[in-house]
């Protein structure tokens, strides 16, 4: 039959949420018009736990509410299709007859968060390694993490048992969008997100009940797990001027959004490095990942598409190291008795880093540590008189955060799995001229820019 007029892409990301509009063309799928706001959601609860990072839901549907109130209404009113991405791992607790309430907007009918738990996001650091070996094994090909779904559930658990009981429901965030389109009463979640969460069997697509069971794990809030690119239903009522009865996808992760958006061959790489970095490339068909994961391999398998998986090195490291640094050098004007915007020492140190050519100075930026080495952090080494400039400290930084992702993922392994070029994405790299430069000196292979990843489009694409 005749394609949808018009499908919706949503993503619902860390610091941002993105909506795109996306038609069928003769030359195939096209952006028409997108919108993003900053959510500034992050969260400073009093009663959150020593290295807890949450955000306020109300503020994220606030900035989609935002988003959406931009888009053209004529387009919106021909949308037949929502799709929906956004981050993997966390989690956000509601109670189902109760988590949103509708008004009438300026747009027509929107919601807005009533019951529901902060999102603890992916970031969150409250399992530590101690807490996490005591958890029962999980029969999984993923390694459980902290910020992981399922190992947030077990920290409340065991710590604040009283304030799982106020809740009946859970999933990522996007999960509780898609929940609150289409009036389910119990979550549906796509493959992606739940192997995301921990406790899930990619194989036989089913949580590992038993196991949690005898934990005493509340297993009445693991929502239903379908196939990613399948309908989680439709919306019940208009939402912002998109008619009533559109179909709406099951929530994807944001990861597989984004790669979907700009992967066409199978020898190419993404590399990708936006808060955090990953480099990734797809398996071959009908590759199934190990039963139990190696917990010291930087290397993890991700469900994609269709059955298919992706080989991810997953870096907690990227644009977030910047940031930090940036941070630290306000900080330290601060102390000195000036005043400097973040937003103006950006573009200086690329322009001092591009000024130097080499560093010899060697920067290790794990400062958030790596999944598969927790408690690995930050070290300068070599340091000489004459590196000190901030020239040299920003190429060393630069320089270090691709040799990171590159020893997590060598050379040599992707030039055994066929890889040609690496497609090159995401904000922090984008901007960034020295990164840039760091990538092309350090992997053998032309690196293509331009073709950006988009998990809005991505997830608009999917449907």
């Amino acid at each position: 039959g005749p394609g949808p007029t018009c499908v919706l892409g949503i993503d619902l990301g860390t610091t941002s949420v993105k909506a795109a509009l996306v038609t069928g063309t003769e030359r195939g799928l096209a952006l028409a018009q997108s919108c993003s706001r900053e959510t500034q959601a992050h969260s400073d609860s009093l009663g959150a736990a020593p290295q807890a990072m949450e955000q306020d839901v109300q503020k994220i549907i606030r900035a989609l509410n935002e988003c959406l109130a931009a888009l053209p209404q004529q387009q919106l009113q021909q949308v037949t299709h929502i799709g929906i991405s956004g981050q993997m791992h966390g989690v956000v607790f509601w109670k189902s007859d109760k988590a949103c309430k509708w008004s009438e907007g300026g747009t027509g009918p929107a919601f807005e968060p009533d019951e529901v738990s902060q999102l603890v996001t992916w970031q969150d650091g409250r399992c530590s390694p101690s807490f996490l070996t005591s958890l029962p094994l999980p029969q999984s090909h993923v390694s459980l993490a902290t910020g992981f779904g399922c190992a947030t559930v077990f920290w409340y658990l065991k710590n604040s048992p009283d304030f799982l009981k106020a809740y009946d429901a859970a999933g990522t965030i996007q999960d509780y969008v898609v929940a609150m389109l289409c009036d389910l009463k119990k979550p549906l979640m796509s493959v992606q997100n739940a192997a995301s969460w921990g406790y899930f069997n990619c194989r036989n697509k089913s949580w590992n009940t038993d196991i949690l069971k005898k934990s005493g794990f509340p297993v009445h809030l693991l929502p239903e797990v379908g196939d990613p690119g399948s309908t989680a239903g439709r919306t019940p009522c208009a939402w912002h001027g998109i008619p009533k009865g559109a179909k709406v996808g099951i929530a994807l992760g944001d990861f597989q959004c984004s790669v979907y958006s700009c992967l066409t061959e199978r020898t190419d790489a993404v590399l990708n490095i936006s808060t955090s970095a990953q480099l990734t490339i797809s398996m071959p068909l009908g590759f199934q990942p190990p039963e139990a994961p190696d917990p010291s391999s930087a290397v993890t398998y991700f469900p994609y598409f269709n059955g298919d998986y992706l080989a991810v090195a997953a870096s907690l490291n990227g644009g977030n190291v910047l940031a930090t640094f940036v941070e630290m050098l306000a900080q330290w004007a601060q102390e000195l008795g000036f005043q400097v915007q973040e937003s103006a020492i950006y573009p200086r140190i690329i322009q001092a880093a591009l000024a130097q050519k080499h560093s010899k100075l060697s920067i290790h930026p794990t400062i958030f540590g790596e999944r598969h080495l927790p408690e690995l952090l930050a070290s300068v080494s070599s340091i000489g008189a004459s590196e000190l400039s901030l020239g040299h400290v920003t190429r060393a930084l630069c320089h270090g955060l691709v040799e990171n992702l590159c020893s997590m993922f060598p050379v040599q392994h992707l030039q055994g799995m066929g890889v040609r070029r690496i497609l090159g994405s995401g904000s922090a790299l984008a901007r960034n001229e020295v990164l840039r430069q760091e990538v092309q000196s350090i992997f053998p292979f032309p690196v293509v820019y331009g073709k950006d990843v988009d998990a809005a489009v991505g997830a608009a694409m999917v449907m």
